[in-house]
């Protein structure tokens, strides 16, 4: 739905910001706040997956910052193929997804049953503070799910274009196709956009796909700081975390990876999350009149309990030869479930939305709301949903009830 733009949020909305962090599932980050809300689609303590001995292994508040998910979970399709169907091979229509192949996957990894089951450990909340209270103080996605299942490269592309272009591995896909990126779109149009990137030394995984012929789309995240700063911030900005422990280049020390893909420390995308969200609220103009999205590109291998549902195809058809098993893929049913937070003072105080989110719900969502009619985009972006109608208070909540964070 369009959003409705008689609402005074959405009259003061200018700026729309978008974090998208890596490899996360809902249920590892956020399924334990179903305990102090039902209405969380999150964890009871009685899901399990069996392992590869036939004994079944349970969820548990023990997932750890740091150490625990190495080697990194199998997050290419026949593995996620399994970890849903519980068949690297087979999915519909022969089999329904039940969610239950994760342990069996993790183990594929290191042939290890003790450390597979690892993979159904999730936070508690208290562990990850930031995270936590932005879900519980603003609005919580439960049906927010990547948009393939499968890795960063072809999930991530259907933020930027409402489409992987038929792909579904780590393989890039270059400008010249059918359809623009939302980038481009908003640029041709007049309007202001850029794509932030951590550094030179962890460049965005989109620069071969995006920045050809359009170098003024990016800038680096102290870019996006100054920008906040001095009142420049872009009507839509997309900002990627640091991939890689490196120094950094004010030569300052290190610049510890923060996009929380594992076995990156989680604690560090815990600080750059608060660091977005602290630079944007500490400007009370920008504050009024900006949207933040924190989001996660993919579920990394890792347990959620929600079986991803059906969706519009986009055109495009991946053979088993990209896939790795034995069915095409016609793009017409969604990944695993991420997290995903709407973060503004117009959004209701623990606000838990249930309609059915995907990447190409966010160049659906700033089209409509920038560009308005735009039909030539792939069908699954113009049957996606738009979320900028959870901006629904009448009046803006007070600076004392949205809360603020300590960056270290």
């Amino acid at each position: 739905m369009p959003p409705d733009k008689s609402k005074p949020g959405i009259k003061a909305l200018k700026h729309v910001v978008v974090l998208m962090m890596e490899n996360r599932s809902f249920d590892h980050m956020l399924g334990g706040l179903k305990a102090t809300n039902p209405a969380i689609d999150g964890l009871t303590g009685r899901e399990t997956n069996p392992d590869t001995t036939g004994v079944q292994a349970s969820v548990q508040p023990l997932a750890e910052y740091q150490s625990q998910l190495d080697p990194d979970p199998n997050h290419h399709f026949a593995a996620v193929n399994l970890q849903i169907f519980g068949d690297p091979a087979k999915g519909p229509p022969a089999l329904q997804p039940t969610m239950q192949g994760f342990v069996k996957s993790y183990f594929n990894q290191q042939r290890n049953v003790k450390h597979s089951r690892d993979i159904l450990y999730y936070f508690a909340p208290d562990k990850l503070p930031v995270l936590t209270t932005l879900a519980t103080e603003f609005a919580v996605f439960n049906r927010w799910f990547s948009s393939i299942p499968g890795p960063t490269i072809c999930n991530r592309a259907f933020a930027h274009y409402g489409t992987s272009f038929g792909q579904v591995s780590m393989n890039l896909f270059y400008q010249g196709k059918q359809y623009k990126s939302i980038y481009e779109r908003m640029l041709a149009a007049g309007h202001t956009v850029k794509l932030f990137y951590y550094d030179e030394a962890s460049s965005t995984m989109e620069v071969v796909n995006l920045l050809q012929n359009q170098p003024s789309l990016f800038g680096t995240f102290q870019d996006f700081l100054s920008a906040c700063d001095k009142d420049l911030l872009p009507e839509y900005s997309f900002i990627e975390p640091n991939y890689t422990d490196h120094d950094a280049p004010d030569g300052s020390g290190e610049a510890v990876a923060c996009d929380q893909h594992p076995d990156h420390d989680v604690r560090a995308g815990e600080q750059f999350i608060a660091t977005v969200y602290n630079k944007i609220r500490e400007n009370p103009k920008l504050w009024a009149s900006t949207a933040l999205l924190v989001v996660y590109d993919e579920h990394g291998g890792i347990y959620d309990h929600v079986p991803p549902p059906a969706c519009t195809p986009d055109g495009f058809v991946a053979q088993p030869s990209d896939t790795g098993t034995l069915d095409a893929f016609h793009f017409d049913r969604l990944g695993v479930r991420v997290p995903a937070i709407l973060v503004s003072p117009w959004v209701p105080k623990g606000t838990v939305i249930n309609d059915v989110f995907e990447h190409a719900c966010i160049p659906a969502t700033i089209t409509d709301f920038f560009l308005g009619a735009y039909p030539q985009r792939s069908p699954r972006e113009i049957a996606a949903n738009t979320f900028l109608n959870q901006l629904s208070l009448p009046a803006m909540r007070a600076e004392s009830d949205c809360p603020d964070f300590t960056v270290e």
